[in-house]
């Protein structure tokens, strides 16, 4: 079973993950939580600007309107599916003693929603109406 899947199943049972190695220091758990609320409080923020940007600008031509709507949702949904992945992968690489694992995530969504604000400058300087 590849690594990816044995992932997806741990996402609803953190009793396996509690399974594997040794418990670690409580404190560093706690941090991995607070890291994947984090996660989830950004993707809400992405989803809420997905919703903002359909709903509050009804003057905007309909594709740029629902490309920008549809890219920050988008962007929400990959976030959440994301910090649940990482949470896994940071408490079972912790608890079994390993470096806590890397991804290109961040930079992505970094990209993603810096590729979204600048063609909202470009709205608004543009004043692009429907």
């Amino acid at each position: 079973m590849s690594e990816f899947v044995r992932s997806l199943r741990l996402w609803m049972a953190p009793r396996r993950v509690q399974e594997e190695g040794d418990t670690p220091d409580y404190r560093f758990s706690l941090a991995n939580e607070r890291t994947f609320l984090a996660w989830v409080r950004t993707a809400l923020a992405l989803i809420g600007g997905g919703f903002a940007v359909d709903q509050f600008l009804p003057d905007l031509r309909w594709g740029v309107r629902v490309g920008m709507a549809l890219a920050l949702l988008g962007a929400g949904a990959l976030c959440a599916l994301r910090a649940v992945n990482h949470w896994v992968r940071c408490e079972r690489a912790m608890r079994r003693g390993e470096d806590l694992p890397v991804s290109r995530f961040p930079a992505l969504l970094g990209l993603a929603v810096a590729v979204v604000a600048v063609a909202m400058v470009v709205v608004v300087v543009a004043g692009w109406a429907g």
